[in-house]
């Protein structure tokens, strides 16, 4: 026995918890990115955004609420389906074929006394209804019939079997037909289980201690534990699912049951091991639960080895409840018990949850979240400029008309080719002149006559290079024209109603999406974003992404106005772009001494002052486009007055067409000025609808 435990402990497998599985294929983030986006976009915290999307899934990802509702759904199933009767419905069944069978011999025994035979139908007749009385009553009658008396040491085998099974997993099968021998090894295993438990309460114990247990009763613990701890915890767990599912039978059953127990194996004797053991577990565990109970009233009877294995399982769902609820203090995907996953619900629920947790840690290690100077979670700007080139490529298929379309790259898009070419210099995103770098780094190996690693070639080498090394001098890059940079102000209302109505987030996905294609294509472009709400201020992407729906009455065009024009004269050799998104008339303005002046209906004072700073923007040569949200025909009469007053133009898109409307826009202007100044250079770059999206 010593040598097979022996071997047991050199050959134990389990899953890989060595970090994070080396063979596991990546996780796919830009679906989880753009769901936190949007969730942060909406006012939710970082943590909170990624705490929900890891509760919805995605879309073809099972999320936690999935999975918790498949777990509370397997623990209905089990509470409908059992009952606790099972082991006292067996006992009926053995007794009923005991008595039965006892009254056809006493029928068939002729040569019997009449007297004795009386004697024995009256005590069949005048049995207790109460099988554990029944029991008690018939422990020391003689029976006459040998499958009678078979039947009833059944009773007393099945009743040790129960018992046993209910501390110890598969005894009730293990000790089927068991000899003496067999019963008597399991009362050595108790006797020393209870003194090892015993030690450990004094603090007496030692892992030598353990090992000897192990060696002489390894056999009877397929769980292979590795020290008494891990022993003590399984034993625990199932001692207090077998008292949990006492604590759940009715006085009646609970009263037969112990009766019953006294005939467990014929003698008392076991019944005192495991009330020992049961004590000694409760006082080395006493956090397990074991005073809570469940209502059962299905069909299916439980034994006792049986009802405790359910017992198992319902407070294992319990605690995968909890852990997919991720609601208390310092929750993590990896608190996940995916082995009990698995054995609850199947592979496949193990398999979503891993790829849960794998998402998780590849949010957090890949700069997906930070905490900023305020100790606030925010998102990083790698994962500001991923969310902004999803956004962006949505509006690429919106503007293009060919959702799941390759986007193509059209020639020009960095300016018109002249023909020239130049070295490299830092910060050039002009293309490479391949001929031009390669005949460089030739001319300049064959001059310095030496091999890629260091070493002299001799003359016959030298014409065989095996070969070419390139070097940052080498490179070459195609010159194109100068084109004509601008300065872009895009306005976005924040106002109350913007709020109210459902334009908060996509007005901040229209703006990252905006800075995104600046940032990445038109990098000498001056981005300003203003948000105009009782008052305007100029705002950072990061901020305006992280903005809290505002519910401060008041549409303060004319401030707005006032910053762009002031971003307008910061670059006086750039093209001034207006970008003006909103969904109201103008209902406040600064006074002269700086002070917000709030009027609803618009007062003809703040439409004057909005006026007025539109056509000082027209003066410094503004191409103007209003984005109008919402069908009020007022506003619709208002901006479109304003947009005549400066040649500019009005656009009333839906709400999930309008980062395309603006991004579209703002490619229109620029292809005007940049076909103007340069000849055509950008002619094709938005009329023609081809859209490349960088990165």
């Amino acid at each position: 026995m010593a040598d097979v435990w022996s071997q047991r402990r050199a050959s134990r497998y389990g899953r890989y918890d060595g970090g994070r599985d080396p063979l596991a294929p990546p996780v796919d983030l830009s679906e989880a990115l753009d769901a936190i986006g949007e969730d942060v976009m909406a006012g939710y915290s970082p943590e909170r955004a990624l705490r929900e999307f890891l509760r919805r899934g995605g879309q073809d990802q099972q999320g936690l609420d999935d999975l918790a509702r498949r777990v509370a759904e397997r623990r209905r199933e089990l509470l409908k389906r059992h009952n606790l009767d099972g082991t006292l419905e067996e006992v009926r069944e053995l007794l009923d074929r005991a008595v039965l069978e006892e009254r056809k011999q006493l029928a068939r025994d002729a040569m019997m006394d009449d007297g004795d035979r009386a004697l024995r139908e009256m005590t069949l007749d005048s049995l207790s209804p109460n099988p554990a009385a029944a029991v008690s009553e018939l422990s020391s009658y003689d029976w006459q019939s040998s499958q009678a008396r078979e039947a009833f040491e059944q009773i007393k085998d099945l009743l040790g079997r129960e018992l046993l099974d209910q501390r110890f997993q598969g005894m009730k099968q293990a000790l089927e037909n068991a000899t003496d021998e067999d019963r008597a090894a399991i009362d050595e295993m108790l006797s020393d289980l209870n003194e090892l438990l015993e030690k450990r309460q004094r603090g007496e114990d030692t892992q030598e201690d353990f090992e000897e247990f192990m060696r002489k009763h390894g056999d009877q613990f397929p769980e292979e534990p590795q020290d008494l701890d891990e022993l003590l915890d399984a034993m625990a767990a199932r001692a207090a699912a077998a008292q949990r599912m006492l604590n759940s039978m009715s006085p009646e059953q609970r009263q037969q049951l112990m009766e019953l127990s006294a005939q467990a194996f014929g003698s008392p004797a076991l019944m005192e091991s495991l009330a020992r053991l049961d004590g000694n577990l409760q006082a080395l565990r006493p956090g397990e639960d074991w005073y809570g109970s469940e209502q059962m009233n299905g069909q299916k009877g439980l034994g006792l080895g049986d009802g405790t294995g359910v017992f198992q399982d319902l407070a294992e769902l319990d605690a995968l409840s909890e852990q997919l609820s991720q609601s208390y203090g310092g929750a993590r995907m990896d608190d996940l018990d995916l082995d009990a996953l698995s054995r609850q619900l199947g592979e496949e629920a193990a398999v979503d949850a891993r790829t849960l947790q794998r998402l998780e840690q590849a949010l957090r290690e890949h700069g997906t979240l930070q905490r900023g100077s305020d100790g606030q979670l925010r998102l990083t700007p790698q994962a500001m400029r991923q969310l902004g080139k999803s956004l962006l490529r949505d509006a690429a298929e919106r503007l293009s008309g060919r959702q799941g379309q390759r986007e193509s790259r059209r020639a020009g898009a960095s300016g018109e080719r002249s023909g020239a070419t130049r070295a490299w210099a830092f910060g050039d995103t002009e293309p490479w002149d391949v001929t031009r770098t390669l005949t460089n780094a030739i001319v300049r190996e064959a001059g310095e006559g030496r091999f890629t690693d260091g070493r002299a070639a001799s003359a016959s080498e030298r014409g065989s290079r095996p070969r070419v090394r390139l070097t940052i001098d080498d490179v070459e890059v195609q010159e194109t024209e100068e084109r004509t940079q601008a300065a872009v102000a895009l306005l976005v209302d924040t106002s109350f109603s913007m709020a109210m109505d459902g334009r908060w987030v996509p007005m901040k996905r229209t703006a990252l999406a905006l800075h995104t294609l600046i940032r990445s294509r038109f990098r000498g472009d001056h981005l300003q974003l203003i948000a105009f709400g009782r008052h305007a201020q100029r705002m950072e992407i990061e901020e305006l992404t992280a903005l809290d729906a505002m519910y401060d009455k008041g549409t303060n065009l004319h401030h707005g106005l006032l910053l762009a024009n002031r971003h307008f004269r910061k670059h006086p050799n750039a093209q001034p772009v207006l970008l003006v998104v909103t969904d109201g008339e103008p209902t406040s303005h600064l006074e002269p001494d700086g002070e917000v002046f709030f009027s609803y209906p618009p007062h003809p004072l703040t439409i004057a002052y909005a006026v007025r700073e539109l056509d000082n923007a027209r003066r410094l040569g503004a191409q103007t486009t209003f984005f109008r949200l919402g069908e009020d025909p007022g506003l619709a009469r208002f901006i479109g007055s304003m947009a005549s007053r400066v040649e500019g133009r009005v656009v009333a898109p839906e709400l999930d067409d309008l980062g395309a409307a603006v991004v579209g826009s703002y490619l229109g202007d620029r292809s005007g000025f940049a076909r103007s100044s340069m000849g055509g250079g950008y002619s094709d770059w938005f009329g023609g609808r081809g859209f490349w999206v960088g990165g």
